[in-house]
């Protein structure tokens, strides 16, 4: 059995490495996966400081961390990290993480931001922003499926824009 003290916001793994990202700290945590023990390091982000959500990418061996107005890559081998982007709007924020092929996928924490981010782990860039229906009130999570289309956990249906929870397919 595994106790963490604090709020987990995100986990990933790799290999037989769990990492966990905490609520308002700068640490990634990590832990055997066959025993559940904590391992004898830590990886510390110095400027991190509310990660929301982490994925790891198989191919490139690279945690991604996203911290509010930040997105943080993080390597598995030798710890190093980069703020890997950033952005200056208050409406684009990151928040939930999903990682398919090299493409990273982005939710923002905010009711307005009605849209999915799609980002090439590979250079960076803005590969697609995918908009919501207009009754989606807030996203807590996607993913892309293998046909290329979008499972996204929203608030807000057809129905009623604010009460109802719902799993939708883009």
């Amino acid at each position: 059995m595994l106790y963490v003290v604090v709020k987990v916001t995100g986990v990933t793994v790799l290999d037989n490495v769990m990492y966990v990202v905490c609520v308002l700290s700068s640490t990634i945590r990590l832990y055997n996966t066959d025993t559940h023990s904590p391992l004898d390091l830590v990886i510390n982000v110095d400027e991190m400081d509310a990660p929301w959500d982490i994925v790891v990418c198989r191919d490139d061996r690279q945690l991604y961390v996203a911290d509010g107005y930040s997105l943080w890559r993080v390597s598995v081998d030798d710890h190093s990290y980069v703020k890997w982007l950033s952005t200056e709007s208050t409406t684009d924020t990151f928040h939930a993480l999903s990682l398919t092929s090299r493409r990273l996928l982005v939710t923002s924490q905010w009711w307005w931001s009605r849209r999915l981010r799609q980002y090439s782990t590979t250079d960076r860039q803005l590969l697609r922003v995918v908009e919501l229906p207009q009754y989606v009130r807030e996203v807590w999570h996607g993913v892309e499926t293998t046909r290329g289309t979008f499972v996204v956990g929203h608030q807000g249906t057809s129905q009623d824009e604010r009460l109802q929870y719902a799993v939708s397919e883009l």
